[in-house]
């Protein structure tokens, strides 16, 4: 059995798990697409640091090699 929340006319609260229950698709479609740009921006972002990384360790390897190549 669900109870609606007194001065809110979209959320209910469930009787059985005293849970808050918002009955608002367009709401739940916001926030489902705010949890999805996090994501997104959250992959782009450890994409970005890998990228990072790699290029670190290509530089540290070219100067390596330009090293040997000035000891020659």
């Amino acid at each position: 059995m669900r109870l609606k929340v007194q001065g809110h006319d979209s959320l209910v609260r469930d009787t059985n798990s005293n849970a808050i229950i918002n009955t608002n698709k367009t709401e739940y479609q916001l926030y489902m697409n705010r949890i999805k740009s996090r994501e997104k921006q959250s992959d782009e972002i450890r994409t970005a640091v890998k990228e990072i990384n790699t290029l670190k360790t290509e530089l540290q390897e070219i100067k390596n090699l330009l090293k040997e190549v000035l000891k020659k």
